[in-house]
């Protein structure tokens, strides 16, 4: 039985800092290999993995084990590159030698996740892993981070808020109110936390797929997504505006009444874009003889939500004396016409529906009495 004890370095610190290539066969040429990669570096612990191995070789041969060392190098480019490679100088070297089994020599686990590689071409019998003093848990430490962080949606999840908060802290510094920092920085996260939580960009992805298959065929619904991008952000403008002024006064009227103030000065405008929204599915679903059904309520639901929100933050502002003649009967006002088209938008659809499953209803039972006549001619 014949032992190969296999040297791993995936990231090929042989190659590009010793410009040696691999594999490396042979005691003699790994020492070699091990000196030179050591002369031009001597903090990287793949010179201990060789030399580790050496020491393997050594002590197996002096068993009467018959044993061949070999060092192997991935890429730079650590992954699918550097593994492709490893496995393919794997395959060369067993139709070369012909060995039983293996020994996995390395550094730390970065290497060791090619075992699965070697193990599917030749026994593993062990693994060996080198410990250089103070080099081990950083290693690992390092390889698990970067497993960590090479993921976009772990990338997003920590680096987006990081980012946001510095830029409002930022903005806040330049329009000369730091005091605002920490509002601002709690605001941008939550907001984003809120975005993430709800699915919105999920949302907004499958609106800029509708959107763009409108556009390809020529529907109505992209000139009413458009649209109410648009009025979109006309209504961010407005309330920004409307808050501005708040900000610039005198006396700081509060958080409350600032989100207030923005509500009241876009409100509508964001209703006009949601109904935009509504308008564009319900005609494109018209054109297409398809069924409408449920979207229906849509543009209703829109509208009764921004009376609420109309509402509910022009009485906030007339309690705290910035908004005058709303009192809690125009409040209940609200609510109660919210309620109304909230119910009329939710009759429209169920109706829909029902009339489209009634013509089907029809259509089908047609089809039957047609077919009942069609076999009772044939059996005639």
């Amino acid at each position: 039985m014949k032992t190969l004890i296999l040297c791993l370095d995936r990231d090929d610190d042989l190659g590009r800092k010793a410009g040696v290539a691999s594999p490396v066969i042979g005691r003699s040429a790994n020492i070699e290999a091990a000196t030179k990669l050591a002369i031009a570096d001597p903090a990287d612990s793949d010179v201990n993995t060789i030399f580790g191995g050496i020491e393997e070789y050594d002590r197996l041969t002096g068993l009467g084990i018959d044993a061949e060392i070999v060092s192997m190098a991935g890429d730079r480019d650590v992954g699918v590159v550097s593994d492709n490679k490893i496995a393919s100088q794997m395959d060369d070297l067993m139709s070369e030698y012909a060995f039983d089994n293996a020994t996995l020599v390395s550094d730390g686990a970065e290497d060791e996740s090619v075992l699965p590689i070697i193990q599917s071409r030749l026994a593993v019998n062990s693994v060996k892993r080198i410990r250089v003093k103070q080099s081990e848990s950083i290693e690992g430490t390092y390889y698990l981070l970067k497993e960590f962080l090479s993921d976009p949606k772990v990338r997003g999840a920590l680096f987006i808020p990081i980012g946001l908060a510095c830029i409002a802290y930022a903005a806040s510094s330049l329009v000369g109110r730091p005091e605002l920092a920490v509002a601002a920085i709690i605001g941008s996260v939550g907001a984003y936390l809120l975005y993430s939580g709800y699915g919105v960009g999920e949302s907004i992805e499958r609106h800029r797929e509708s959107a763009t298959e409108s556009l390809y065929r020529g529907k109505i619904g992209f000139v009413t997504y458009l649209a109410a991008i648009l009025i979109g952000v006309i209504a961010t403008v407005q309330g920004a505006n409307a808050c501005w002024e708040g900000l610039t006064s005198e006396i700081f009227p509060g958080y409350l009444l600032l989100s207030m103030i923005f509500v009241q000065a876009s409100v509508w405008w964001y209703v006009a874009a949601g109904v935009s929204l509504g308008f564009g599915k319900i005609v494109d679903l018209h054109l297409d003889r398809r069924v409408i059904g449920r979207v229906w309520a849509f543009p209703f639901s829109v509208v009764a939500i921004g009376l609420l929100l109309w509402g509910a933050s022009a009485y906030i502002l007339a309690a705290t004396g910035e908004y005058a003649g709303y009192g809690i009967q125009h409040l209940a006002l609200s609510i109660g016409g919210a309620i109304v088209i909230a119910l009329t938008g939710i009759y429209v659809s169920t109706r829909d529906t029902r009339g489209t499953g009634a013509v089907r209803g029809t259509r089908d039972d047609r089809n039957q009495e047609g077919e009942m006549q069609h076999v009772d001619t044939h059996n005639s």
